[in-house]
């Protein structure tokens, strides 16, 4: 199957016999091939069109070949659009010559007359430059959004202290670690705040929410496809397994894996390869693997559901999250932090809580953990119109006051809406996609509302 066309080629050059033949010939390997006989429009032109390589003829006046013309308008490249690769064409083969272009930030040197072979191989290569050189900036952007996440809270519970000793303890190893506790408990926070203190930080950390994902497009994800490994597989796409390699991958919600897709996920971390979708080469990998669940995986074992050897491979390190009713102590403290998160963000000169509002919270059950107690105070800042955050402005269900007559149904059908999502949550153990079965809804909409109310 010939390779899909990619990438924009501009041709600079005052000899337009070369420019038609330098088109014709990479026509068949760029998707566009631009083409200039002088250099005084380059500038202009790379406003206009997104280009990825250049090459750029050395010599343009007549009677000079001393290649001066090329080197400043290489300068100028650089200088203006320092994310394209230039590759340097002359007539006059001198080696002095070709180490000043690499100097100057050249990625190749091509002599005329050329060789087809020759001229095709430093073009391609300088684009798969360009081309990665353009990933590798993108995943850095994502890196930076990740490692500028609010750090892990600890608090000072006797539980959370114990947990943090572990952390300190493992977070520099490789071990494989298996985060448990229910929904908001801050599971994906802790895998991050283990990344951030391993040896692999200055490398990706990348999420893969198991329970969001279709079964149909498990391997495509985890593993990446080839092109025409399918209808919708129009180009070649790394897996998951591949964009964390060196780094640390972080596999939530794995108990809602099913039983046939636990199998290819044990061979890949028992191997250390992968294997794209259509392919049959084999990708060696080296993840750090972190997995969470809200379920109860040894159960699961013993009911047939989850495989032993996988719960083995995934569990080196245990680390069960306690529920934020188990550290009352944590909740005043985690108020105030997200009080001052939320007020920053909304422009509020908020100064705490009052002493109800914080009787209040510390002896709410807080069903949805910390995610529900960051909702509520978000909600309660939005609300607040003076310098403390009240009993009326912190809604808690318990000491809610009467909504207005007009919303009542809207009140009414939203609690009646959580209470049954609750109430199916607990019934099937967690397993969010048998809570979306019985509930009608797909689990994407299930999330999403498990969001909302904080659940």
């Amino acid at each position: 199957m010939a390779k899909e066309k990619e990438g924009t080629l501009l041709v600079v050059d005052d000899n337009r016999s070369i420019l038609a033949a330098v088109q014709l010939l990479m026509g068949n390997y760029f998707a566009r091939v631009l083409t200039l006989p002088t250099p005084n429009q380059l500038m202009t032109t790379l406003r206009r069109k997104p280009v990825d390589v250049i090459l750029l003829d050395m010599n343009f006046s007549a009677g000079i070949n001393t290649g001066n013309e090329g080197f400043y308008w290489l300068q100028e490249i650089h200088r203006n659009y320092p994310d394209i690769q230039v590759v340097l064409f002359t007539a006059y083969a001198d080696i002095d010559l070709a180490v000043r272009a690499m100097r100057d930030g050249a990625v190749d040197f091509v002599v005329k007359p050329w060789d087809n072979e020759r001229l095709v191989a430093a073009l391609q290569g300088a684009y798969n430059l360009s081309r990665s050189q353009r990933e590798v900036k993108q995943l850095k952007e994502i890196k930076r959004e990740l490692t500028n996440e609010e750090p892990m809270f600890w608090g000072s519970s006797p539980a959370m202290a114990r947990i943090r000793e572990l952390v300190e303890k493992v977070a520099a190893t490789d071990a494989n670690i298996l985060i448990t506790g229910e929904n908001g408990t801050g599971k994906e926070m802790l895998a991050r705040e283990i990344h951030r203190r391993s040896a692999r930080h200055n490398e990706l950390m990348v999420s893969v929410d198991m329970g969001a994902l279709p079964e149909t497009l498990f391997e495509s994800e985890l593993f990446g496809h080839v092109k025409g490994a399918f209808t919708d597989a129009r180009t070649d796409r790394a897996g998951k397994f591949e964009v964390a390699n060196h780094g640390t991958l972080f596999l939530d919600e794995i108990g809602n894996l099913p039983p046939h897709l636990q199998s290819k996920l044990l061979t890949a971390l028992q191997s250390g390869r992968i294997v794209r979708v259509g392919s049959n080469t084999p990708v060696t990998v080296d993840i750090r693997l972190i997995s969470a669940t809200n379920r109860d995986l040894y159960k699961m074992v013993e009911q047939g559901a989850f495989r032993e050897d996988l719960l083995y491979r995934i569990n080196t390190i245990h680390i069960d999250l306690p529920p934020l009713r188990q550290r009352r102590m944590d909740i005043h403290p985690l108020a105030e932090g997200f009080l001052r998160r939320y007020a920053a963000k909304y422009g509020k000169a908020i100064e705490g809580f009052d002493a109800e509002a914080l009787r209040e919270m510390e002896t709410y059950p807080w069903a949805g953990n910390i995610r529900e107690l960051q909702h509520t105070v978000e909600k309660a800042v939005i609300l607040c119109d003076g310098p403390v955050i009240t009993p009326s402005t912190l809604l808690l269900r318990p000491a809610a006051a009467p909504a207005p007559a007009a919303d009542s149904d809207v009140t009414t059908l939203d609690e009646m809406e959580r209470s049954m999502i609750a109430r199916a949550m607990e019934r099937c153990g967690g397993n969010m996609t048998e809570v979306a079965r019985q509930l009608g809804i797909t689990r994407q909409t299930l999330y999403n509302k498990i969001k909302r109310y904080g659940l």
